[in-house]
């Protein structure tokens, strides 16, 4: 389960990086379309909140004002609670639906209360912040609570302020009949408009929440409009990477994406033009090189019976000729050396070459190397015997007798070689006794034709050697490096696999044996 669970957030990483400027477009389009959709629900709630408390404040302190005209100011100056109570069950009566406190002065001089509901609208229930408003003196009365509204006679002042109790808001209305008349108080529950505005509130949310679901989908739908062609853009650039330079967008509309079609057709078309011009002149020389090297070999191959004449009658030539002799056989060797080279690499150019694979004792195939060429005295082996590998025996033979030959005739003796295995690979090391390979030169060991070097004389061979042995390596599914080692001398590593391969050899056409039999006698950097 775990593991479902790690795959499953794997390929949805995933979807989401192949779709983040997707996902990019649709978060802005949304961004700017919830900001767009609060800011004008913000301010029609804030109008319409104004709006509505205003109107129903209003309404109720306008008629509780004129109830204290028509009502209170016709009782006595100093009523009874009685006449109190009843004004204010009267003025509670009315259309507006609010509770109301009168408070008076008896002919006693005592304070008299009236209230419309017993307990459910008290004096105490008036705040002291209103009630300090509406009893000041008239001369003093510059500081309103909440806001107040005058009759323009200056007969009343009518104060209001609103309040929140148990999460229902009201509103609270005071004035006092000027010349020592009664005072009143009224209280308006806001219930019904807050829930109202509750259900405004509701609908401005429930449209910004469909503003912003019609906002993504419009983006998703102008994302797919857009990152369509695009998406087809990045499959054909992918293609055309991998080598399929037939590849070719289709083009509709005059918009800037059809231009970027049409200009990625156009580059298309002159890429497979100019590879298709590469390819046949590479293959031209390819051939220009095969074919010269197989007309050499018929002239090589009579020059090389003379000198081999020659070479026995050395002994008994002039001494004065004796020289250009020894030069002319040396030559000829190593033209036909270069000549057997340039046919290999064209092999492996054209990729005609082939593996032969058989099982191979690691240890007798590098003694069988060493032993062929006489080099015993000048190699250490560190290679235990029943180490199997399955191989070219011929390639791994040029391999050797490169790596070896090229190790003794530029590092000197003794040249240490040692096998080990590494899982599935087998690893091949040998080690010089010599300066080391300059780190500029490092690169360029396995090029073509590379022969100079800070720190070594100039190799008498053609330079293909060691690209050779690279090649035979990579023929295997191996690989060679070149290093120096900490204690001094440079290190060639072979690493092959040792499992089983195909019987048949690796890819490309057969491969004659014969024709590159002088590829494991010579050993040529």
């Amino acid at each position: 389960m775990t593991a479902a669970r790690k795959t499953w957030g794997r390929r949805l990483l995933t979807s989401l990086r192949l779709t983040s400027l997707r996902l990019r477009l649709v978060l802005v389009f949304a961004l700017i379309a919830l900001i767009a959709a609060v800011s004008a629900s913000g301010i029609a709630y804030w109008l319409n909140r104004e709006a509505v408390l205003t109107r129903t404040q209003d309404a109720a302190l306008g008629d509780f004002k004129e109830a204290m005209q028509d009502r209170v100011a016709s009782l006595p100056r100093q009523p009874t609670k009685d006449e109190l109570d009843r004004a204010a069950r009267n003025m509670a009566h009315g259309s507006q639906g609010y509770s109301v406190v009168l408070i008076g002065e008896n002919p006693d001089g005592r304070t008299v209360v009236g209230t419309s509901e017993l307990d459910a609208f008290t004096r105490d229930d008036v705040p002291a912040s209103l009630r300090k408003a509406v009893e000041k003196p008239a001369a003093e009365k510059g500081e309103k609570s909440g806001g107040s509204e005058g009759s323009g006679e200056e007969s009343y002042r009518l104060f209001w302020q609103r309040k929140v109790e148990d999460g229902t808001p009201y509103l609270v209305g005071g004035t006092r009949v000027m010349g020592g008349g009664p005072t009143g108080y009224m209280l308006k529950s806001l219930e019904p408009e807050a829930k109202d505005l509750n259900s405004l509130a509701w609908s401005l949310g429930i449209a910004t929440a469909l503003a912003l679901v019609g906002a993504a989908l419009l983006a998703q739908a102008a994302a797919t409009t857009v990152l369509k062609p695009v998406h087809r853009l990045g499959v054909a650039a992918r293609r055309l990477g991998e080598g399929k330079l037939d590849t070719r967008l289709r083009v509709s509309g005059t918009d800037e994406l059809a231009e970027l079609s049409r200009t990625f057709n156009s580059t298309a078309a002159s890429l497979e033009k100019k590879v298709a011009d590469m390819s046949a002149r590479e293959e031209s020389s390819r051939r220009f090189v095969a074919d010269m090297s197989h007309e050499l070999r018929t002239p090589l191959t009579a020059i090389t019976a003379v000198t081999e004449v020659l070479e026995e009658e050395e002994d008994s030539l002039d001494p004065m000729i004796a020289p250009a002799v020894r030069l002319v056989v040396s030559e000829t060797r190593r033209l036909n050396d270069l000549v057997e080279n340039l046919m290999e690499v064209t092999r492996f150019d054209a990729g005609t070459a082939r593996l032969v694979l058989d099982d191979v004792d690691i240890a007798d195939q590098i003694t069988a190397c060493i032993d062929a060429r006489a080099w015993l005295d000048a190699v250490e082996l560190d290679a235990e015997r029943g180490i199997m590998a399955r191989l070219d025996p011929r390639r791994l033979d040029v391999i050797l007798a490169n790596l070896i030959g090229n190790a003794l005739k530029h590092g000197g003796s003794p040249v240490r070689v040692s096998v080990r295995e590494e899982g599935t690979d087998l690893v091949i090391s040998v080690r010089d006794q010599g300066p080391g390979i300059p780190e500029e030169v490092l690169p360029h060991v396995f090029d073509r034709f590379y022969k100079a070097s800070a720190s070594r004389p100039r190799s008498e061979g053609s330079g293909l050697g060691l690209s050779i042995a690279l090649e035979n390596a990579h023929i295997h599914g191996g690989e060679i490096t070149a290093a120096n080692s900490p204690g001094g001398g440079a290190v060639f590593t072979l690493r092959l696999p040792s499992g089983e391969g195909d019987g048949d050899g690796g890819p490309g056409g057969s491969a004659d044996d014969g024709d590159t039999e002088q590829q494991a006698k010579k050993a040529d950097r």
